[in-house]
């Protein structure tokens, strides 16, 4: 089961899609737990997801979705099961938060809020890596290339 999980080639298009989805969603994730870059904080995070009707249990996932999610992303540790729980943010986001609001961010405010454009980039990239894996440079590589060497079979090709 772990090798299906981990299994990804030595693709440097996965590493730098992986790279810069990390970035940006550690870095979302750091404003939710720690308050950096201006955000709430975790208190603040998780009492605005809860006063929208989200189950506490559930905004505790999403902020850690966004925050070691990004951090799996960045060292490319479980990248799929990152990349699938940021998607999984992504779809909430945009079922719940930003569909209403159209396709486009709000640059010149005069909208209510944001679109979803943002979002669906985001998951064009999680889909990538969730098919791909992890790629080059990445702890899923060296945990596959290492049971592949210890003779262990792949449930995909190589």
């Amino acid at each position: 089961m772990i090798h299906a999980i981990v299994h990804t080639l030595d693709d440097w298009k996965l590493t730098i899609l992986r790279w810069i989805l990390g970035f940006v969603f550690f870095l979302h994730g750091t404003q939710k737990v720690f308050g950096w870059f201006g955000g709430p904080g975790f208190n603040g995070t998780l009492h605005m997801f809860t006063t929208m009707g989200i189950p506490e249990v559930l905004a505790f996932l999403a902020i850690m979705a966004e925050f070691a999610g990004g951090l799996g992303l960045l060292v490319g540790l479980l990248g799929r099961i990152a990349a699938f729980g940021i998607a999984v943010n992504m779809l909430v986001a945009i079922a719940f938060v930003h569909a209403r609001n159209g396709l486009f961010m709000n640059w010149a405010g005069n909208q209510p809020g944001e679109g979803i454009e943002y979002h669906l980039l985001a998951l064009a990239i999680c889909a990538a890596i969730m098919v791909g894996g992890s790629g080059a440079l990445s702890v899923d590589r060296l945990i596959d290339r290492s049971s592949h060497a210890h003779g262990h079979a792949h449930p995909l090709p190589v």
